[in-house]
């Protein structure tokens, strides 16, 4: 796709990188096929190949089709419907590569499963984003990749090393294009203000932040003053995911009520629910922009998909050659 973050690659194979480790292998489970082709072609490298089937009995079978003993192996699986189906196959295809004796085995999450099960808000809940950490661990995954969290506190659930990876660089790329010079940047909770902040500082633009609130009835979403100045300017906002639309499209009209000009959005995890295309088509918004964290089939004119391949890509070659995965965001 265009608008990736150009980089470059020797070329000559990546290879042994670590004492006794061999090649980089990369695995798909069947969440987003598409996504692990484009990586696997930035690397220069071929997908390993696995089969994954259900039995009659509705158990689900893997099988990794070429060896991979002393390799790196990076295993990409995202959180797409049906999730606990996708969670499962990742489960079990870490699984299948710690009885292949993989060197070392990197779970690759773009869209981190029940991202949002991230804290015991409410009496007798469990905490499943921290569960999910736990079951990869005790699965055989050593090292985790994910992308854009909802909440910083869900890489301290993991017990072994883990990178929050940003898609700002390619967004920032595609919004640069754009004139920003009478523009703001919106958060549409003091929950995202951090990630907000984070884009208003480096295109440069002004903040403003949404007072939420969600109705104790109905849990409707509710938005009350701005706080910041958005009276004839175009307006951003920043959240890190869509799935109703519910906060976002309150908020696109709470900032026409304010007399704000063209709005666009900025959502990295496109979890659409059924109805989500629709609102978005009704909207004032002028444009969504999403990455493919998550596979997306977008009917509507309005909506812009940013590929961050090129992102997981450089992560892989810098875990495999030991460099620091942080250096891409500095």
């Amino acid at each position: 796709m265009n608008n990736q973050v150009k980089f470059y690659f020797s070329d000559k194979r990546i290879g042994v990188r670590m004492n006794g480790v061999k090649d980089i292998k990369l695995i798909a489970g069947s969440s987003h096929p598409e996504l692990a082709q484009e990586i696997a072609k930035l690397l220069k490298i071929k997908l390993t190949p696995v089969t994954l089937t259900r039995f009659p009995n509705d158990n689900l079978f893997c099988r990794i089709e070429e060896s991979i003993r002393g390799d790196d192996v990076f295993i990409l699986q995202t959180s797409s419907r049906p999730v606990n189906d996708m969670l499962m196959e990742l489960l079990l295809m870490i699984d299948a590569a710690k009885y292949a004796s993989a060197a070392r085995i990197t779970a690759i999450l773009p869209y981190y499963p029940y991202v949002r099960s991230d804290k015991k808000d409410q009496p007798r809940i469990p905490v499943t984003a921290r569960l999910v950490a736990d079951l990869l661990q005790t699965a055989g995954a050593e090292r985790l990749l994910t992308m854009d969290l909802h909440a910083l506190q869900i890489l301290s659930f993991s017990r072994i090393p883990a990178d929050q990876l940003l898609s700002i660089s390619v967004v920032e790329e595609y919004l640069r294009k754009k004139d920003l010079s009478n523009t703001v940047i919106v958060s549409p909770d003091v929950g995202g203000l951090h990630r907000a902040r984070f884009y208003a500082k480096k295109l440069d633009l002004p903040l403003a932040i949404m007072d939420k609130r969600r109705d104790k009835k109905n849990q409707k979403v509710k938005m009350g003053v701005i706080i910041g100045d958005v009276l004839g300017k175009n307006a951003i906002v920043i959240d890190d995911e869509i799935t109703t639309g519910s906060t976002l499209f309150e908020t696109v009209s709470a900032l026409k009520k304010a007399k704000a000009k063209d709005i666009l959005a900025v959502c990295m995890h496109a979890v659409f629910a059924q109805s989500t295309e629709k609102k978005l088509t009704q909207s004032p918004l002028k444009e969504l922009i999403v990455t493919n964290t998550v596979p997306l089939k977008a009917r509507s004119k309005k909506i812009k998909i940013l590929s961050i391949a090129s992102i997981l890509a450089q992560a892989i070659r810098r875990v495999h050659e030991g460099a620091s995965v942080s250096e891409l965001f500095s």
